[in-house]
């Protein structure tokens, strides 16, 4: 059966789709922010999930992605003049390259030390950026207040970034589902499985890591160029948060790996409940600690997330989540 023609295909990109269309028509500013920061969260970690949850490799780096894709982006749009559009697709491409050619090496690591190799190209990438000096160096860039003209003024340009962040996260679960129901899918997961047996088998690992990866690393990009020209400025601290890849691991272990719906469903719960944490006097100090019990006991207890727990309490379920 073709991926397509299942229920479980469709129902993700169906809710995010009427999720965007009704903050459009309502047209409220709040509603617009709050949900820009939960697409972004859905997006970064259903892309995550290209490579996590098909691919079983754990990595830290993933803001790497987000942070020179989204610089190289807003340089375009902010130094070089280009639209928002191109130069998000710029930025994505940049991060896209990058990742294939960091994946000729880490990508021959396996488990823990995939892992902390990631984290290190996270530091080393965020060393590169603040020295460098066409990105502005420990500063930053910033964009001139007048580019926003050229989108009908600040207001009408956050809700163009809006819109284009809303067709990104449909296509980034697009993509997954894709993936997930294809040929090559199924040689991702059977390198989850058992990566020597999954090569004994005829899958191709190397290749099929390494076109993973780039995938997993193309939407991070787009999405970092959108949320700096939201914000207007780019700088090094707020482009390289390794905290925001924990956070990415932690929605899809919430949500369930290796699935479309799970990351976006666990990218929306973490981020309610950091947005509770973070205004209690109680936790407000404390959410990351927070994020790593909350990744121990999902690990402990529920490790297929929580779709997967429904997939296997309730078998009929399984031709709708997916």
């Amino acid at each position: 059966m073709r991926p397509w023609a299942r229920l479980g295909f469709w129902l993700p990109l169906a809710a995010v789709f009427v999720w965007g269309l009704v903050v459009l028509l309502i047209g409220e500013d709040t509603l617009r922010e709050t949900t820009f920061t939960l697409m972004m969260f859905v997006g970064m970690a259903s892309s995550l999930n290209i490579l996590l949850g098909y691919t079983g490799y754990v990595s830290f780096g993933h803001i790497v992605f987000f942070g020179l894709g989204g610089y190289f982006g807003f340089y375009l749009l902010s130094q070089q003049g280009l639209w928002l559009l191109p130069a998000a697709v710029g930025g994505g491409l940049l991060s896209g390259v990058l990742a294939g050619l960091l994946g000729l090496a880490v990508l021959r690591l396996r488990g823990a030390y995939f892992a902390l190799a990631t984290i290190g190209i996270n530091e080393a990438a965020r060393a590169f950026v603040s020295n460098f000096g066409p990105f502005g160096g420990a500063t930053g860039l910033f964009v001139n207040f007048q580019a926003y003209q050229a989108y009908g003024g600040a207001g009408p340009a956050l809700w163009t970034t809006f819109t284009y962040l809303w067709l990104v996260t449909l296509a980034v679960l697009l993509v997954s589902a894709l993936v997930q129901g294809s040929r090559f899918g199924l040689g991702l997961m059977a390198i989850r499985e058992d990566e020597d047996a999954a090569m004994v088998m005829g899958v191709a690992a190397p290749r099929a890591k390494t076109i993973a990866f780039m995938l997993s690393a193309f939407f991070p990009g787009i999405i970092g160029t959108l949320y700096f020209f939201k914000n207007g400025n780019v700088e090094p601290g707020d482009a390289f948060q390794l905290h925001m890849s924990i956070e990415a691991l932690v929605m899809i272990m919430l949500g369930g790996q290796g699935t479309v719906a799970g990351p976006a469903l666990g990218a929306v719960v973490y981020q309610g409940l950091r947005g509770y944490l973070l205004t209690s006097p109680l936790f407000k100090s404390l959410h990351l600690a927070m994020a790593g019990l909350f990744l121990l006991l999902i690990v402990l207890f529920v490790p297929a997330g929580a779709v997967g727990w429904l997939r296997h309490r309730f078998p009929r379920l399984r031709k709708v989540l997916t």
